[in-house]
């Protein structure tokens, strides 16, 4: 597997093989970022295999779905529950739980028929009644209640389930990835769900156990999954450096990334969470749409992702996601300095004072990005000073519009609701944007039956105005103990998302880790 870059930050190298890692403050990074270090192919094959293959979990912590902690309780109940839908790595919204569904003509009401068949890992069978009690159980949760705010009710009757809505939503499929669990067991550390495995306990410790009923019928790439103990991120580390367990999930590019050496694979998978500047539309210079077209147009975007973010990122100038079939590839415009410099021009703009550009200081990744941007402003004519703010005081400016510009990070929902973005109050609004034809256009959006279409003409109105200037779709990254985990191909919310695919090999598979995959 060819293994992605992370960002030298750490004032000395972390060395997860002894336990040790780095939490000092991170320095900048260069341009160019060093490659994530391993092992040498011909030192690899001689890997040891481990006996069993472990995840960690936090003991005493519920791996209720709802309310888990996030990280490595995610990645075990990932194993345990579904949803009416699944989001692909294109976050686009496959059948699981759901065989079909019908709407009316406004997309206000959906109904949504369960697929026959599916019973909980106990054995009882999957039942609408099950369904709603999870989906109004997620309308209060901290995790879900953002993204079903629009809902407002949820019925169930047999085997079908229906959902009313405040206002349309044609993409409302791609908010129900929900996890469901069985009514009743929802007070219990380990919900019953009708996953590929199921929570069981013995005096040796927590594990999961395969489903040998579980509906889908594929075979699982292990019988037995163990949970080893780890009651914070240091221990995980510790863990998963140690071989103790052999896969976690990690953000490569956030406060605390992870530095680690030796024979490690990583696997990206795409996420939701776009990074962008914020502009201050109401007051001057940046109340010009021309000059924010400029400042859009002298962002390298595709620099940001690849060396400052080392890859695990995709560069976006729309606030879509481009691995989805939504995002508008043929508005892109390729990034020249020439073109900066003239679009500056064009503008009209004549600097008065440098403008403020706010960042956090906690992520040194955001801060390095943060101030090669200023920098390429400035030598393009629009100078831009960067601030540097502890999160409280970054977000207390933000609150108080004392900024022009802000780097910004926004976890988006995958039927890309731009609202708390882009509409007059909207929670992420700092930049104070209000405009008639950008609220039509969101409101066309969401009820359109040809989303691409409506999609196009809202990107190519942003493209205009340029409210917010969307730089990059970040990734998480999954790390595994090589040659142990095969075929892993990740999505934001399911590390196994192919799990029928997927290849666990271990000591009893013959001791030593093969050189290469199956079937290769």
């Amino acid at each position: 597997m060819k293994l992605s870059k992370i960002m030298a930050i750490a004032l000395a190298v972390a060395c997860l093989l002894t336990g040790c890692w780095q939490e000092e403050p991170p320095e900048e990074p260069e341009d160019v970022m060093p490659p994530f270090e391993a092992e040498e192919p011909e030192k690899q094959k001689d890997s040891v295999l481990p006996e069993r293959f472990a995840l960690p979990y936090m003991p005493g912590r519920t791996l209720d779905p709802m309310d888990c902690a996030d990280g490595m309780q995610q990645t075990a109940g990932s194993l345990l529950y579904e949803g009416l839908f699944r989001l692909d790595g294109s976050f686009e919204p496959q059948p699981c739980l759901c065989i079909s569904y019908t709407h009316d003509e406004a997309a206000l009401r959906y109904t949504f028929e369960l697929r026959p068949g599916v019973e909980f890992s106990d054995g009882s069978p999957l039942t609408g009644r099950d369904v709603k009690a999870s989906l109004e159980r997620a309308r209060t949760s901290d995790r879900y209640r953002s993204r079903l705010s629009g809902v407002a009710s949820v019925s169930a009757s047999g085997d079908s389930v229906t959902v009313t809505l405040n206002s349309p939503n044609s993409a409302l499929p791609a908010l129900l990835d929900v996890p469901v669990v069985k009514s009743g067991t929802q007070e219990s550390a380990a919900p019953v769900g009708t996953g590929p495995y199921f929570y069981a306990e013995e005096e040796t410790g927590a594990y999961l156990i395969a489903n040998q009923a579980w509906w889908k019928g594929e075979s699982q790439p292990v019988d037995r999954i163990a949970l080893v103990e780890a009651a914070d991120d240091d221990a995980m580390l510790y863990r998963f450096s140690s071989h103790e367990v052999q896969l976690i999930t990690a953000d490569l590019t956030g406060v605390l990334p992870v530095s680690t050496t030796g024979s490690v694979g990583c696997a990206d998978a795409d996420t939701p969470v776009m990074q962008y500047i914020g502009c201050n539309t109401a007051r001057a210079p940046l109340d010009s749409p021309a000059l924010r077209r400029a400042l859009s147009a002298g962002i390298e975007r595709a620099n940001v992702a690849g060396a400052y973010l080392s890859g695990h990122g995709k560069p976006a100038a729309f606030p879509v996601s481009p691995v989805s079939s939504l995002y508008p590839a043929a508005l892109e415009e390729d990034y020249s300095v020439d073109g900066f410099t003239a679009a500056v021009a064009e503008s009209g703009y004549v600097s008065e004072r440098p403008l403020t550009l706010l960042v956090n200081e906690e992520n040194g990744f955001k801060k390095a990005i943060a101030a090669h941007l200023a920098e390429s402003w400035t030598s393009g004519g629009v100078p831009v000073e960067v601030r540097v703010l502890p999160w409280e005081e970054y977000a207390a400016a933000l609150a108080a519009g004392d900024f022009d510009l802000y780097y910004g990070e926004a976890r988006l929902t995958a039927d890309w609701d731009l609202g708390s973005l882009l509409e007059p109050g909207g929670r992420l609004n700092y930049g104070h944007w209000s405009n008639p034809d950008t609220s039509r256009l969101l409101t066309e959006l969401a009820g359109a039956q040809d989303r691409t279409a409506a999609m196009r003409a809202l990107c190519a109105h942003l493209k205009d105005q340029a409210p917010i200037l969307p730089v990059c779709f970040k990734s998480t990254s999954v790390l595994t103990q090589a040659k142990v985990v095969e075929g892993l191909a990740p999505t934001a919310a399911e590390p196994f998302y192919a799990l029928g695919q997927c290849a666990i090999h271990l000591k009893e598979d013959g001791g030593a880790a093969p050189a290469e995959p199956p079937g290769s």
